[in-house]
C-alpha cells in the first residue's frame, strides 16, 4: 500500500512516517505540507491512500480530498480530524473521503484504519462517527421540524394553528371529539409542547403550511 502523508505540520508528518516505518506492505512514497503540494503530487505519481488533515491553509483538505478522488478514482482518502472537526466531516465524506481518523488517536488507530481501507470498508473512529451521526440527526431536525408526525397529526396541526376548536377539527376532518384529542395530546407530546397554544405557534414558526403545500412530510 503506498501512502501520501499531508499535514501542513512537519512534526505531525514525521509522526505518521514514524508510526508506519517497518510496517509490512505499507510505504510512505510522499509528503505534502499543503492542499495544493497534495494534488500536485497524486497528479504525478497516484498512491494508493492519502492521510490528509483536514484543515490546512488557503486550501482545505476537503477541496484537495475532492479534486484528487475525481481525478484519481482509485485513490482512497483518509481525514485526519482533531474533536473540533465534527462539522466538517460530513463535508469530507462527500467530497469522496472513505473515512477519518483521530490525530491524537495514536499508531494503533492509523494502522486500523489503513486495514479497514485495505479491506475496501470505511475507516470510521467511532467516537467521531457518534457525533457525526448526531449531529446529522439535528440537521435533519432542523431540515424537517415536523418529521414525526404522521399524516394524519399534521392536517390536525395545522386546523389547530388555524384557532379551530376540536369539535371544528373532528367536523372538517370527519373524526369523533374523543379522537382528534388523541391526536392533539399525541402531537403536544412529540413536538414537547405544553399545551396547543404553543404547539400552533410552533406551527407557525416553523411554516407548516409551506411543509404541507411542498409535500415535504414524514
Amino acid at each position: 500500500m503506498r501512502i501520501v502523508l499531508v499535514d501542513d505540520h512537519e512534526l505531525v508528518r514525521m509522526g505518521l512516517r514514524m508510526a508506519l516505518e517497518g510496517v509490512e506492505d505499507i510505504t510512505v512514497v510522499g509528503e505534502a505540507g499543503s492542499a495544493e503540494a497534495a494534488i500536485s503530487l497524486c497528479e504525478h505519481q497516484p498512491p494508493d491512500v492519502v492521510i490528509m488533515d483536514i484543515r490546512m491553509g488557503e486550501k482545505s483538505g476537503i477541496e484537495a480530498c475532492q479534486e484528487i478522488t475525481q481525478a484519481h478514482p482509485e485513490t482512497r482518502v483518509i481525514m485526519l480530524t482533531s474533536y473540533g472537526d465534527d462539522n466538517l466531516i460530513s463535508e469530507a465524506i462527500r467530497a469522496g473521503a472513505v473515512g477519518y481518523v483521530l490525530k491524537r488517536g495514536g499508531a494503533a488507530e492509523i494502522l486500523r484504519a489503513l486495514a479497514a481501507v485495505r479491506q475496501g470498508a470505511a475507516a470510521l473512529d467511532p467516537a467521531v462517527t457518534r457525533r457525526v451521526l448526531s449531529m446529522m440527526r439535528e440537521n435533519a431536525a432542523q431540515a424537517n421540524p415536523f418529521r414525526d408526525l404522521t399524516e394524519r397529526e399534521l392536517s390536525v396541526l395545522n386546523l389547530l394553528s388555524q384557532g379551530k376548536s376540536n369539535p371544528e377539527i373532528a367536523r372538517v376532518l370527519v373524526l369523533s371529539d374523543k379522537t382528534v384529542r388523541n391526536y392533539v395530546s399525541s402531537i403536544l407530546d412529540k413536538l414537547g409542547t405544553a399545551n396547543r397554544v404553543e404547539a400552533a405557534t410552533y406551527a407557525l414558526q416553523h411554516h407548516l403550511q409551506d411543509h404541507l403545500d411542498s409535500g415535504d412530510q414524514p
